[in-house]
Formats: C-alpha cells, structure tokens, sequence
C-alpha cells in the first residue's frame, strides 16, 4: 500500500483559490484511497470562515465527501465538526460546479488538511480546493508550570460604564491540571480559574481570606471536557448585575451571585482551597481584562518565568475508531543488561513496552504478541476498567495480573509492561501502589511482530488472535525496548503496518459534555454512544425527557386512583420539578397544598411590638405554584381573624392595620370573601356586618371576641406568602389569625380540546422549538379511518404525527439525515371508534419513540454520527397540514409539546370548521363509574352518580360504613309513588323502588363485622307480616330468617370473629341464593361459599322488602324479638336492596330521605378494608322439591326416599364439608296472616323468560294498596 499527500504552502492572507484556473488543473494523487490527503500550509494562523471545493478540470475527476481538519503546527491534528457530531462534508457530484460549504464557527489555524473519503467511481480522486478568511493577529504567553504572570490596577479598577465586566481568553495545554487565573476584588470576594482533570472550573468565592468578618461562600462551576488536547479553547467570564455568565468553547452557563462583586486584579499567589496544587503549564491567548489586553501590557513590564511564544510539545497520538482499527509493529528482539557496580549483569530484559491511552470503553484489547520459543500468547486488555495481562498457551491460562482501575475516565494512563528474566511486572500511571507482579516459569520474550488496538481481519491470521473485545481510543508514547515508536513513519508506511487509524489525531470525542440527559439524569458514555441514568428522577426515555408522573390531581383521578399523596409534574418535560402534593378525589378534585402553619395563631399586646410578620413557607416552590394555579380552573385560600380590640382594615379611606402579601409580592388590603382594593373584609361586601359603620367586623373595636373570615379566590394574588398583623399594642388587645392551605380544583389542560369538522380545517400556532428534544402528547378520537394530526415543516426538516389507518399511528420527522419513521400497530384494533386514545411521541438525540394507549411501543434509533438538530421555521398545524390535504377530522384534546399545553380551544373559536370543546367522554371514561354508578357527560369532563349504589366517592368506589353500638339503629321507610311525585327535588332519590312494590325478585347485599353473637343485623318486613332476617346465632354463624313454607339451615364456621364478611342475598322467582365472602387478613385471600335453595310460592312475593316493623314486637318471631332487644355493636357497610342504599342515605342524606336514626351514627372506615370486587369462588347447592317437616330451629330433612335423593344429598354434605368456608344458617319461615285478602290471583305466575333484569322488580300499579308503607330496619 502507498500513501500519496501533498502540501501547498500558501502565503496569501487573501486565502484565494488553490488549483483554480481553467487549466487541466487540479490535485490528483497518482493513487485514489482513503490514505490520501492534500494540506495546505497558510503560512501563520488566519481565521478561516468557509471554504469550497470543485473536481479537476476537464476530468472525471471530483471527492464526493470528505474530511476537514487543522492545527497549528502541522501535527496534532482536529477535525472540524458541524453540531459536534457531523464530521463529514459532502462534496462534488461533478467536475464544473462549485461547493460552498461556510463553517459554523470560523477556525484559527495555519494548517488545513483535506482527506477525501468517497469520490466518482468512474474517475479518481481530483480537487480543486478554495478557502475563506481574514488574516488573525493575537498575543501570546507560555507558561512552563514554574512561573506566572501578575497583573494589578492602580490604585483600583476603573468601574465599567456598561456596567459589567469581562474576562476573556484562549488556552492550550497537554496537562489536564493546573490554576490559569486568580481574581481578587472588594470585600474579600475572589475568582479563579481552574483546569482539573480536563475540566475547567469556575470557582466564586467570599470571605476566602482567615481574617475576613464576611462569612465563606464558594460557588464552583464546571464546564467543558478533554481541554489537555493541546488545542485552543476559549474562555469566558462576564459579569452582569446579579449574574455571571461563564463560557468555555461554544458552551455557557449562568451563576448568580451578589449584584456588588467586583474583581480588581489577577494575581499569582494566595489561591487556596483549590483542587490543583499545580500552576498551569501550557499558553495563553489575547487575555483580556474589560478590552485590557493583559499580555500586551506584561511584555512591557515581565514578571516570572513567562515567554512570549508557544513553545508546543511534538506529541502524535494515534485514534482506533473502529472494529477493524489495529497497529503492527516490528517486536524483535532486543536484549539489555543491567550491570551494576562489580560490574556483575543483573538480569536480561525481554519485554519492556509502554504506552499511554484514553477511553471511555471498560473492555478492549491493548497489545497482544506471540511468545519465543511457542511459550504461548500475551494479551494485555482492558477489563472492567482495569488493566489485565494474561499468557495462555493450548488453552490455558498461565499467567494472570490485573491492576488499576476506573481506566475508562477519558483521562490519559500510562502502562509499563516489562518481563526482566521470571519476573514479569506490569505498572499503571507509574504509580507503585498500581503494580502488580507474576512470576512465570518459562520465558517472556515477544515475538517478531506486535499488535496493538486489534488484529487483522483475516480468519486464517495465526499470528493474532484477539478473544476480547478491540480498543476504541486513543494511543500515543509507545515505546517498544525503551525506543519511541515514530507514529508519523507509520503514516508512512515506512515503519509497521496499520488499518482505520488516524494517525496525528485524537479523535476521542466526550458525549457527556455537555451531557443530553435531562433533569438531573446521570450521563456514562462509551466510544460511540452515551446512556442516561434517569433513577429517582422521576422521569424516563434515552435522555431523561418524559415525566413518569401525571401534570394534576385531575389526571390521576381519571386514571380511578383514590384520593392521597400524588407527585405532580405540573409543566410534564418542562424544567418544573415533580412535587409531592396530596390530591383529594370528590366530585370537584381538589388539589392541597400544605404550608409550615396551617393552625390558629394567638396574639396578645406586647410592649415595643406594633407589628406581627408571619412568613408562610408551602411545600411548592414558587415556580411550581405559579404553575399550578395558572392551570387550575379555581384557587382557594381562606383567611380568618379573631379579634378582641385589635382592629383588621380601617376603613377604605383609612390606612389599613393588617394586610397580606401574595405571590406579585404587592401588599393586598382586602379581607377573604371581599375583593381586591376593597380594603373590606366579607361581611363588608355582604352588608352584615356588626357595625354598619365599618366594613369589617374587627374594625368595630369591640371588648367582645369577633370574627372576619372569608374565601380568597383571586388567582393573580394567590398564594399567601405573608401576613402582618398591625393592631396588638394597645392594652386589652387579642387577635388569633389562620391561613389554610391553598386549594385548587379543575385543569383547564386536561380537558382543553377542539373538534375538527372539515378536512381542510386546521389551527395554527408558532413554530414549535424541540431542536435536541422534542415530545409530543395528546388525546383524540374519531371515526375516520385517517388524518394528520399536526405537522411543522422547515426548510428540509419537519415533524409530522399521523394515523395512517385505523390501526396504525406513524411519527415522522427529517433532521438532517434523512426521513424516518416510527410506526405503532395495534395489532387489528379500530382507533377509529370514537373513544378516546392517548400518543405519545418523543425525539431526542439518541433515539424517536411512538406510544399508543396501552399498545407495544416503536422505537427508532438515531445515527451515531447523524445531525441532531431539529430546524423547523413554519407555523405549527394541528389537524390538517399546510396543502389542506389529509386533514384530521374528529377531537383533539390535551395537546402538549414539551410540557406546554396549547390552547385548542380559544384557537377554535376564532377559526371557521373547528369548534370549540368536545363532548362525549363516557364512551372513554365510563367503565371508571364502579357499583352500579352512571356516567354523565360533563361539557369538560364527566362525573359518575352514584344514586343507585350503596357506595359513595367520585367514581362510587368508596364504602360507605357506619359503626353501630348498642342502640343504634337505622329505620327506613318506603314511600308511595304519589308522594314521590310531590317531592322530586329529593337528594336521594331511588325511583325504581319506590315504584316497584310488586317484586318478582330482591338484590340484597351489606357487609359487617363485630364480635357479638348473637345479634341481629338487618331485618325486613311488610304490613303483610312478612319478613326476612339476618342474624348471628349463639355460635356465631349467620342465620337467614324467611317467613316461607319451609325452613333451611346450615351449619358454618364462625362469623363473630372481628372480621369482614360480606353477604349476598338473591332472590329470582322460586330460587333464593345465599353468599358469604370472608376477608382471611392473615393469608390475603378470601373465602366463599355459596348456597341455593329453590321452593314454591304460593302467592308472588310482594313482601320481599326490608322495612321495619310497625305492629307490636308481640307479632314477632320470639327468638328475633329476644335480639332485637340486645341490639348491635359492630360495623355494617354498603348496604343495598335492589336499588335503594338505606345506610348511605342515613348517613349522607339524613335530611332528604325517609329514614329514621336512633342513637349515636357517624361515618366510618371499618367497611373500607374488603376489595369491591374479590372475585369469589362460588359453590352452588340445590335443594328443590323439599317434603320433609319442617320446625323451629330443626334443619330441613328431605323425605324423598330415593336412593337419588340420597347420594344427592351426601354429595351436598360431602361439598359443604371439604370447603369448611361457609358460615350460613338459614330459616325460612312463612307466615301468612288469614286476615288479610290479596287483589292479585294465587295462580298468576311471573314469566320466567321476562327480559327485565332478573333482580329488578317490575311495577303493578293496580295491586298497590295505600296502606302497604313499607319500611327497612337495620
């Protein structure tokens, strides 16, 4: 292989053309590959700014892409990226015409070099080569790490009229420590530049110095990355006013500090607490202090060992970029004695190879060499970021060191391998603590060729082999038996042998500075890809972009999350961190926010105080309030003053003696319940108060205690931050103030949407900024089969969310590199069924993801060396594109691009064919309506009534439970049709019962818990003397008391035991099933048993309601008497007949439902502890066609003597046995009172095949007496 280059050296600071006359002129190597390269020599360092290419004149001769790099000197070699990822230019695609190509930030070099990479493979590579610029003057200082340069202002520093001031510089080193400059100023304040570890490092310091009455402070700020690459870097620091903006290359970040900082010189000593005890070894450029060029200045006055010039280390570092990178040296050999002072040789050296390297990989191959003598193999690799040596030999592993560790830093290490007889010793940094020895029996001597980084990627290469993984990285110093390898013959092939290396260049590029990782995500890298940790940070993908959390209370909710602690991410990717916040889920969701004093604060007069300052610290930033309350639909605080000669406000002309500071941190002179500028409190407003001559309570003066109180609901003021306390110093005065906790209810985010009726309607918005991260999410619905839900187009980048079809959503985007992209299927479920569906698109750095509801995600990783900037400059479209073609017809909802809500709906009404808001959300929402609860639509939103269910809560999920003592009880009464007609307003209405006094079946349910046997705990009955009780015997075991032609009792486990259980009682014509499900805590699972009788009615149950009853206790059954008498003390929950919660309305609409309480009944949560759905195993016994005799209290006995009859009944004992779950006794009595006549004829049967549910009762007008008041008795 040979290596043809050519150098120009170009002396014309007008930088014109190279090779472009219309002669057959050109650069034309005699061979085309990708070892050729053209340089340029301008004779000093020029600020270049562009530079153009075209093909050899009148050829097939042009470079179709290529490699831009530069330096100083002729070696040490940069390249020049565009976006610090894109290396490569593409050129020519003919011979005539003419690339332009203007370099993003200009470049100051006096060496250009071209390497072409791809051109026409018809012809060869031909260039003609011009280039762009303006000459470069600059001063310059080198210091040798002994020496420095002392700058001071006499007597102080003039002040800048602008107002700031500003340190500027340029640097280079090959030493990745060492101080570059030290401040000092006014009141003890100082600043210092610091290199560590190839990181510059601002620090800010007051109070530095021993003596200083100013307490410490140190500020210490990081910026830029692998800054000892012997190339220039450019530094920064300007303060302004309260801030200081410190820049290293291309990067800037902001630090405040105190307005007053001012730094008047730049000294060599005094710097201490900094992390380098080195002084800087490298030079400087133009160093300018607020346009005073330092440099210029010292060379008129030097002090220290500084020179004027550059004097730069000749250092050729070599770049193993890829998987087929390796270098092949010549091993031979080389034998050295030791002699010492006899004169005696002390040992022969047969391995002595050093080299030094940087990376960011824990694993790869460093050097590897057969042994003389076929002793075997040496590998030296890394490993797990250490460095590792091991000889194998047929398989075996003979020797095996290892030593260093976090070798994958990015920093430069040195290694020393050396085998001294049978001693083999390998060294890191040249530090003793990091050496490590082996003492192999045999020979270490290398053989002839050595390979480093790799091998060659013939299968048949015997002469290495690499079992690991290859070394991408930098090398430089290698040095094989002590002589230094010239890296430069190696570009030249005159020395070893080489593959995909850059040679006089480290390509090592930091992926991590700056990091992309988001939010506090903890950024590793490798060589060709970095990795976000994004744990505890609350958010999530490649770069840490996407909260893991909801933006509010009102999100959760509808996910059916139960009220309690949330974290909100209020601004979703925006820079607003998480909080945990506590979100109350009622009908309105409200949103809590706590601060440090909450409870009533008493004041009394004190002498020398005439004022109390009250400050309130919330839980929330002040960043995440504004946040908050700016999305809430209503804000609420409320202030409250007790008072006793202590007065509020004056009067409105008057000036005020308490007031309050909110978030616009202006003083507010209104009172909660008033409104803002008032300077009235609410009774003001309301013209009740105490004294009409006043407008507040408080101001009446009085010796009697008084109150203001009030809602403050202005959003703009809230929240509360202060509060001061004016009139406490007189004697005789009292006050007591309390500020609640902010409250907030309703996101206009989440329900904000629009409704797009044309395919040719679109809104409009600016354009949308997501250059390096870019997420989008919304919710729609629709019933098209496809349309473009927003789109934004840039010069050749756009971004564009679609739904292709009616099952598949596809995200599209061009950066750069090409379209791409990202496409969810939904595996054939329509998205075009009018319900909602929720996208979410995400585009960063390293990779695009597409989520779709619940459905498997699409992800689409981006080239490693690709551009990363997404350049948009049109309007944003959303439900159409800017042709009118495939335009989006359905709902848009809740459209965020990173983190900021667009508003669809205010945009809606000011555009023809989209309208405002979008109706229909219990097709989405309204499985969350649990228990029998009912969706209703909502103009934003939806709510769940929960009317007809015995549970209570915003998606009827929470029990309501009541916990009975002895002599509570609950007494409902059913009331007639006619008297529901009269009073529809009724809170608590059950239509369906109070219409449905004729039943062909009953739904009874409740839940209890109690440790008193026996009891009764729900009795039922009619002025037909019919009944239905369900009580605990002695035993404990639950009994079912039916008024009926026959008796069943079963014999279960105990259920006084202090657990829930929870009772199911149906009944559907003939057939009565009975169900107990006990919670087991200890186990975590549940019990259940189910039981079935079936037996013949003689007349249609209309009685079948649980009431209490009316007549005397003597008409009732003596044992149900007898517990009736004892009472109850225990807990029943979620009690419910057919449709009517007699115990929720007790206890939540006492007022507007007919019950009746007797004894102490308040809400409780002994209920809340069994699931709402358990799922219970059920187990079905039939017992029909029963003739035995029946008794009190005696179980049925079947008189059917067949032998049928028998096993059946064996198998029934059998079942109830090995379950040992159900706790049942049931007796059904009837009892039939002669009296009394019925309307309804005995031998009209209900219809079995009737549609109606079987548990709903069906009304009979015409049977329905006016004295059958019905009741319910718990």
């Amino acid at each position: 292989m040979e290596t043809f280059h050519s150098v120009v050296n170009r002396g014309n600071r007008n930088l014109k053309g190279i090779y472009n006359t219309k002669s057959a002129g050109g650069w034309a190597p005699v061979e085309s590959n990708r070892y050729q390269w053209l340089e340029v020599d301008l004779g000093e360092r020029t600020e270049i700014t562009a530079v153009a290419t075209q093909g050899r004149y009148g050829s097939s001769d042009w470079v179709s892409s290529f490699l831009l790099m530069f330096s100083d000197t002729g070696r040490n070699w940069r390249q020049y990226r565009q976006e610090d990822s894109i290396g490569v230019f593409a050129g020519n695609s003919n011979a005539d015409s003419v690339v332009q190509f203007k370099l993003q930030e200009p470049v100051f070099a006096r060496f250009m070099r071209l390497l072409p990479l791809d051109w026409n493979p018809n012809g060869r590579i031909g260039l003609r080569l011009e280039a762009y610029g303006c000459p470069y003057k600059s001063d310059v200082a080198s210091f040798d790490g002994s020496g420095c340069l002392l700058y001071s202002f006499s007597p102080k520093p003039t002040p800048n009229p602008a107002g700031k001031d500003i340190l500027s510089l340029k640097f280079k080193t090959q030493l990745n420590s060492g101080t570059l400059i030290h401040v000092e100023g006014r009141h003890d304040r100082s600043l210092t530049l610091e290199l560590h570890r190839g990181k510059l490092l601002l620090h800010l310091r007051k109070g530095s110095k021993s003596a200083s009455p100013v307490p410490e402070s140190h500020t210490a700020v990081s910026l830029g990355s692998l800054l000892d690459d012997q190339h220039w870097h450019h530094v920064a620091v300007e303060r302004v006013s309260g801030h200081v903006n410190f820049t290293v290359d291309k990067h800037t970040e902001q630090i405040l500090v105190p307005a007053d900082i001012s730094f008047g010189g730049v000294h060599c000593h005094g710097t201490p607490r900094v992390l380098s005890r080195r002084n800087f070894h490298g030079c400087f450029e133009n160093l300018l202090w607020n346009n005073v060029n330092v440099i210029d200045l010292a060379k008129q006055h030097q002090q220290g060992n500084v020179t004027f010039t550059c004097a730069e280390p000749v250092s050729v570092p070599v770049t193993f970029a890829g998987a087929q990178s390796f270098l092949r040296l010549p091993g031979a050999t080389h034998q050295q004695r030791d002699v010492g002072g006899d004169g005696v040789a002390l040992g022969a050296i047969s391995v002595d190879i050093s080299l030094q390297f940087r990376t960011w990989n824990k694993a790869g191959l460093l050097l590897t060499f057969d042994l003389q003598q076929q002793a075997g193999s040496l590998w030296l690799f890394l490993s797990e970021a250490r460095v590792r040596v091991q000889i194998h030999k047929a398989g075996r592993i003979l020797v095996d060191i290892v030593t260093g560790f976090g070798l994958n830093d990015g920093q430069w290490h040195s290694v020393d391998l050396t085998a001294r007889r049978e001693r083999l010793t390998l060294t890191v940094d040249k530090d003793e603590s990091l050496t490590a020895h082996a003492s192999p029996s045999f020979p270490v001597a290398s053989g002839n060729d050595l390979f480093f980084g790799g091998c060659p990627g013939s299968d048949n290469n015997q002469e290495c082999r690499n079992p690991f993984n290859v070394f991408q990285g930098c090398m430089r110093h290698i040095q094989v038996h002590s002589d230094t390898v010239d890296l430069v013959k190696v570009q030249q092939m005159l020395i070893g042998n080489y593959s995909d290396l850059q040679i006089d260049i480290c390509g090592i590029v930091d992926r991590c500075s700056p990091s992309h990782c988001e939010h506090g995500g903890r950024c590793s890298q490798s060589w060709s890809t970095f990795h976000c940790n994004c744990s505890s940070t609350g958010y999530s993908g490649a770069t840490c972009h996407s909260s893991v959390y909801e933006q509010s209370c009102e999100a959760y909710k509808h996910k059916g999350n139960a009220s309690g602690l949330y974290h909100i991410d209020v601004d979703g990717s925006g820079p607003i961190k998480p909080q945990l916040i506590y979100c109350n889920m009622t009908d309105q969701t409200w949103l809590v926010i706590q601060h440090n004093n909450t409870e009533l604060t008493k004041l009394k007069a004190s002498s020398g105080i005439n004022r109390h300052l009250a400050y309130f610290n919330y839980s929330a930033d002040a960043e995440q309030l504004r946040a908050i309350i700016s999305q809430a639909e209503h804000c609420e605080q409320e202030l409250v003053y007790d008072c006793r000669k202590s007065r509020l406000l004056n009067t409105p002309d008057g000036s005020p003696f308490t007031w309050w500071v909110g978030r616009s941190d202006e003083p507010q002179t209104y009172w909660g319940g008033a409104v803002p500028g008032s300077q009235q409190c609410g009774c003001g407003l309301q013209g009740n108060c105490i004294d009409s001559d006043h407008y507040c309570n408080c101001d009446a003066d009085r010796k009697e205690w008084a109150t203001d109180s009030g809602l403050l609901t202005h959003k703009e003021n809230l929240p509360v931050r202060w509060v001061v306390v004016g009139d406490i110093q007189r004697p005789g005065s009292e006050a007591a103030y309390r500020v609640s906790p902010l409250r907030c209810h309703g996101d206009k985010n989440f329900w904000n949407a629009a409704f797009f009726n044309k395919e040719t309607s679109y809104l409009h918005f600016p354009t949308f900024h997501g250059e390096l991260s870019a997420d989008i999410s919304f919710l729609f619905k629709t019933t098209a089969p496809s349309g473009v839900f927003l789109e934004n187009l840039g010069i050749k980048d756009f971004i564009r969310v679609e739904l292709s079809s009616p099952t598949e959503v596809v995200f599209s985007f061009d950066v750069g590199n090409g379209p791409l992209d990202v496409r969810v299927e939904t595996g054939g479920v329509a998205l075009n069924d009018d319900r909602w569906h929720r996208v979410r698109a995400e585009r960063n750095v390293k990779e695009a993801s597409l989520r779709v509801d619940s459905f498997p995600g699409a992800t689409q990783k981006a080239p490693a060396d690709g551009h990363i900037h997404l350049q948009l400059n049109s309007q944003l479209f959303v439900g159409g594109t800017a042709s009118r073609m495939r335009g989006f017809l359905g709902c848009i909802r809740s459209l965020q691009l990173n983190g900021r809500t667009l508003d669809l709906e205010e945009r809606a009404k000011i555009t023809p064919g989209v309208k405002s808001g979008c109706p229909g959300h219990c097709s989405s929402y309204g499985e969350l309506c649990q228990n029998q609860g009912r969706c209703v639509e909502r103009y934003n939103g939806f709510s769940c009534d929960c009317g007809l269910s015995a549970y209570a809560g915003p998606f009827c999920q929470r029990e309501v439970s009541a916990s009975f003592k002895l002599g509570t009880s609950v007494q409902y009464t059913f009331k007639e049709p006619y008297e529901l007609n009269r009073n529809t307003s009724t809170q608590f209405q059950s239509s369906s019962i109070y219409s449905d006094l004729t039943l062909r079946g009953e739904n009874i349910s409740f839940s209890f818990r109690t440790t008193q046997s026996p009891a009764l705990l729900l009795y039922v009955s009619s002025y037909y003397r019919e009944y239905l009780a369900v009580l605990l015997n002695r035993n404990g075991r639950r009994q079912s008391d039916f008024k009926t032609p026959s008796v069943f009792r079963t014999n279960v486990r105990n259920l006084a035991n202090g657990q829930l259980h929870r009772v199911s009682i149906r009944r559907l014509l003939e057939t009565v099933s009975v169900q107990v499900t006990t919670a087991i805590p200890v186990q975590q699972n549940y019990e259940s048993v189910t039981a079935q009788f079936t037996y013949s009615v003689i007349a249609q149950l209309t009685y079948f309601l649980p009431v209490q009853l009316t007549y005397s206790s003597g008409d009732l059954d003596p044992e149900i008497a007898r517990l009736n008498s004892l009472g109850f003390s225990g807990c029943l929950s979620v009690v419910q007949f057919n449709s009517v919660a007699p115990l929720k309305a007790a206890l939540l609409y006492p007022d507007t439902s007919p019950v009746i309480v007797t004894g102490p009944l308040a809400e409780s949560t002994c209920g809340s502890s069994f699931p709402v759905n358990p799922y219970p195993a059920k187990t079905t016994h039939p017992l029909s066609d029963h003739s035995g005799t029946v008794g009190t209290g005696e179980p049925i006995v079947n008189a059917i003597k067949s032998d049928s009859a028998l096993i059946g009944g064996m198998i029934a004992v059998l079942i109830f046995v090995i379950l040992s779950a159900l706790a049942i006794m049931a007796r059904f009595l009837y009892r039939r009172k002669e009296t009394f006549h019925s309307q309804e004829p005995r031998d009209i049967k209900p219809e079995v095949d009737s549609p109606e549910y079987p548990f709903h009762s069906e009304p009979t007008s015409q049977n329905v007496l006016s004295e059958n008041q019905k009741e319910y008795f718990i």
